[in-house]
């Protein structure tokens, strides 16, 4: 859905406005910019970027790039202004003094998308959470949003009626977020620890925004998960189960996506959700293999994985968006990489079996008569948790049983495969 005033039709337009000082791709990281505002419903009217050694402590940008904000805004009716860096309390109160156009900056935009995109309890509990935290120390600094209220982009969430209120109680409300997350992060734990009990294997998916997770996660377990061409489209963690061709079933998460610069106040809020990854027992860093960017994709992911503790586990790379990529010779080479096009369903095989060759413990699907003097492996089966079913017959015990590698010695003589 666009982003609508409140008494209006018309979709909000946005200026983007970037600083290179050298110390990332100002292009690369402005062009993402635009996607986000573009997820965020709005529409990208122009963009300029400005170089300079640093930031301007008062406006972030220079006094005359300023001026020439100010006449852009004004001639083309701009609604808001976002800048791809993160922006004071004071420079947002100076910008919009000079330009009388509501300012955000990357951080509220993500908050925003964040805030359209939450879907679960918990997934709304975060983001309110973040939103807080980021406005406490800019309450004083509101200026034209504490004024009045309104609807749009870097809006959304706990809303203007909160900001009007004290920080005491934006404090007291932080805090009560922090403890009913802290209960479901305890829930989820619980459940993390059920699956671990039961020796259930969990595959997480992870990976840049918008490079086919929850595509992917559809077309393997058909699980309904919101799936478009936007960034953040999908913010709440979901799993299902999976059987791979040898009958052994995993449970396959499907988690927040990534982008670069993404403020590390957002990865706490969202750290919960992230954990999912961090306790898995294979990880899938999904990468879209048309983007000029895959590398740097790629980057992004295993720096966080880092974070979390994850090098310990086996990740495979999946380049998905194959199809796109014109000549064949330009698709990614990476170490234990699988390419694959995630909506058209081709590479999957190739997929699930590099899962299974990942799985911490080697398995095998086996169909076996077991003569009645050897009854007692049903025991061992049984003791192993392999036993699926078992039928007598009258020539010997029929069974269907997924055995671990120690095993496939005693049962390999009674196989029917």
């Amino acid at each position: 859905m666009p982003l609508l005033y409140e008494n209006s039709e018309k979709i909000q337009k946005a200026l983007l406005v970037g600083i290179d000082t050298g110390d990332f791709d100002c292009e690369s990281s402005m062009k993402e910019l635009y996607e986000l505002v573009k997820s965020a419903g709005a529409e990208p009217a122009a963009s300029m970027v400005q170089k300079r050694d640093k930031p301007d402590s008062a406006t972030c940008i220079g006094s005359g790039r300023l001026e020439e904000i100010t006449g852009f805004c004004a001639q083309n009716e701009i609604d808001f202004i976002v800048f791809d860096t993160e922006l004071s309390p004071t420079q947002i109160r100076n910008i919009e003094a000079a330009t009388d156009v509501r300012t955000i900056d990357r951080t509220m935009l993500i908050l925003d998308i964040f805030a359209i995109r939450a879907r679960s309890n918990e997934g709304k509990l975060q983001v309110e959470l973040a939103q807080l935290r980021y406005l406490l120390p800019r309450l004083s600094g509101k200026g034209r949003e504490m004024s009045r209220l309104g609807g749009g982009v870097g809006t959304r969430g706990p809303g203007e009626t909160k900001l009007e209120t004290d920080k005491r109680h934006i404090r007291r409300r932080i805090e009560y977020l922090k403890e009913q997350l802290s209960e479901m992060t305890d829930r989820r734990e619980r459940h993390r620890e059920r699956r671990r009990k039961d020796g259930i294997i969990t595959v997480a998916i992870v990976g840049y925004t918008n490079a086919g997770k929850s595509t992917l996660m559809n077309t393997l377990t058909q699980a309904g998960v919101l799936s478009e061409d936007k960034l953040f489209a999908t913010l709440d963690p979901t799993s299902r189960a999976l059987k791979l061709p040898s009958g052994v079933s995993v449970m396959m998460i499907d988690t927040v996506g990534l982008v670069r610069r993404l403020p590390h106040h957002l990865v706490e809020a969202f750290k919960s959700t992230l954990e999912e990854a961090a306790d898995a027992d294979i990880i899938l860093n999904v990468c879209d293999a048309s983007s000029e960017e895959y590398k740097l994709h790629l980057d992004v992911t295993c720096s966080l994985l880092r974070e979390l503790g994850c090098t310990d586990r086996p990740i495979i790379s999946v380049f998905n968006k194959c199809d796109l990529v014109q000549d064949p010779d330009d698709l990614p080479r990476e170490s234990d990489c699988v390419h694959i096009c995630a909506k058209y369903g081709k590479g999957i095989d190739e997929l699930l079996t590099a899962v299974e060759n990942a799985l911490p413990v080697k398995l095998k699907k086996f169909r076996l008569l077991i003569p009645f003097d050897k009854a007692s492996l049903l025991a061992v089966l049984r003791s192993a948790g392999a036993l699926q079913s078992e039928e007598y017959t009258a020539e010997g015990i029929l069974v269907q049983a997924i055995v671990e590698e120690p095993l496939w010695h005693k049962v390999e003589p009674y196989s029917e495969m």
